[in-house]
C-alpha cells in the first residue's frame, strides 16, 4: 500500500538506484523532514505556547518578523548544521549567508530555504509552509564557500521541495531524477507516509491564483490573460475559478495537484517593478518541483531556472503552474508593445 511507505524508506530506495551514492544527500533530506516535524508540532500549538504574533524585529526584506518565522529559521539552521554535510546556508530571513558551526571534510551541499512562507497568515490559521532547495558547491572542498556557491542558477539544483502545514502536513520533494512525490505526516506514528506518488500536473488548468487587488499595477498582457481565462471559449472551456490563499506554497501546491496558474507579476508603476518573490528561496525551488511534474515556471520572459542570480535576496516576477497556461501568458507578454511594458 502507498500509505505504508515512509519517507525514509522512499529516500533509501532512491539512494540505492544511484550508482556511487554515499548516503550524504539522503541524510540531508532526512534532516529536512525532521525539521518539518518539529515545525509542524509548534505550528499546531502556537497559540498555546506564545508563538503567535511578531517579534518586533524587521528582517532583510523589510518585513516584521513573526515569532514562528524566527522559530522555524532556528530549527532549520540547527538541523541542517548537524552531520557537517552542509557548507553554507541561505535563509530568506537572514541578510547574509550562514556558515554552519560544524563543517565536515566532505561538506559539499548548499541549502537555501524560506523557513515559513505565508507567515502573514499565521495568526489567522491559514496554511503556511517551508520551501527549500539543495545544490552542490562549485568551489573545492575544505575551502571557504564563495559567492559562486550561493548564487547558482536553478538548473544546478539537485533537489528541492516544500512542506505545507495545513489541514494536514505534507512534504513534497523532487530530485534530478525527475519524479515528484508527496508524503503526509501521520502524527499518531510520527512518520511522513507516501500519499502522492509520481505527481503530474495537468497540461492546462482551471484555477487562476493571483491578487487581483493589484491588477491596476500590472502590464496589459497580464490583464488580457486574466480576461481570457474568465471568458468561456472553445480552447479553455468554462471560465477559470479564482482561488487565492495568499500563501505562495499553499497556492502552488493546490495548483500542482489540480492544475492552474499562479501569477505574481511585476509592478510596472511602483517599487516592485522587478517582482516581489525571492528567486533563491521561493521561485527556484518551486519551479523545480512544478517542472519535474510537467508544469512550467517563467519570469514572463523566460524560464525561471535559467536565471543567473546576482544577489542573495534577488526578486523576480513569477508565473508558475500548468504548462499551456504559462506558455500563453508568455506569448501575451512577448507580443506587447514597448509602451505597454511601462
Amino acid at each position: 500500500m502507498n500509505s505504508m511507505v515512509t519517507i525514509d524508506r522512499h529516500i533509501l530506495e532512491e539512494e540505492r538506484s544511484v550508482p556511487g551514492a554515499t548516503g550524504a544527500f539522503s541524510d540531508l533530506l532526512y534532516n529536512i523532514a525532521l525539521a518539518g516535524k518539529i515545525i509542524h508540532r509548534e505550528v499546531n500549538r502556537a497559540g498555546l505556547v506564545n508563538l503567535l504574533g511578531k517579534t518586533g524585529d524587521i528582517n532583510v526584506q523589510g518585513e516584521t518578523v513573526a515569532k514562528l518565522d524566527d522559530y522555524a529559521n532556528d530549527v532549520l539552521v540547527n538541523t541542517l548544521s548537524q552531520g557537517g554535510r552542509v557548507c553554507v546556508i541561505g535563509s530568506e530571513e537572514c541578510e547574509n549567508v550562514i556558515h554552519p558551526a560544524t563543517v565536515g571534510p566532505d561538506a559539499k551541499y548548499v541549502v537555501h530555504f524560506d523557513p515559513l512562507d505565508g507567515s502573514s497568515n499565521i495568526d489567522a490559521n491559514v496554511s503556511i509552509g517551508t520551501i527549500f532547495s539543495i545544490s552542490e558547491r562549485v568551489t573545492p572542498l575544505n575551502t571557504t564557500p564563495t559567492e559562486a556557491d550561493v548564487l547558482q542558477p536553478g538548473t544546478r539544483m539537485i533537489g528541492a521541495g516544500y512542506i505545507v502545514y495545513g489541514s494536514s502536513t505534507i512534504m513534497v520533494y523532487t530530485t534530478k531524477k525527475g519524479t515528484v512525490n508527496g508524503f503526509t505526516l501521520d502524527p499518531s506514528v510520527g512518520e511522513f507516509l507516501r500519499s502522492h506518488q509520481n505527481i503530474r500536473t495537468p497540461e492546462r488548468g482551471k484555477i487562476l491564483s493571483c491578487n487581483v487587488g493589484h491588477a491596476q499595477y500590472w502590464e496589459p498582457a497580464v490583464e488580457r490573460f486574466i480576461r481570457s481565462v474568465q471568458t468561456e471559449d472553445k480552447q479553455k472551456g468554462t471560465p477559470y475559478t479564482l482561488r487565492y490563499i495568499g500563501s505562495l506554497v499553499a497556492d502552488v501546491h493546490r495548483n500542482l495537484l489540480y492544475g492552474g496558474i499562479f501569477l505574481y507579476p511585476p509592478n510596472i508603476r511602483g517599487s516592485l517593478h522587478r517582482g516581489k518573490l525571492r528567486l533563491l528561496y521561493e521561485a527556484n525551488p518551486l519551479a523545480m518541483v512544478v517542472e519535474n511534474a510537467g508544469g512550467l515556471a517563467s519570469t514572463g520572459e523566460g524560464r525561471v531556472l535559467d536565471l543567473q542570480p546576482t544577489a542573495l535576496h534577488q526578486r523576480t516576477p513569477l508565473y508558475i503552474g500548468s504548462k499551456q497556461d504559462v506558455l500563453e501568458i508568455e506569448r501575451l507578454i512577448r507580443d506587447q508593445s514597448p509602451e505597454e511594458r511601462g
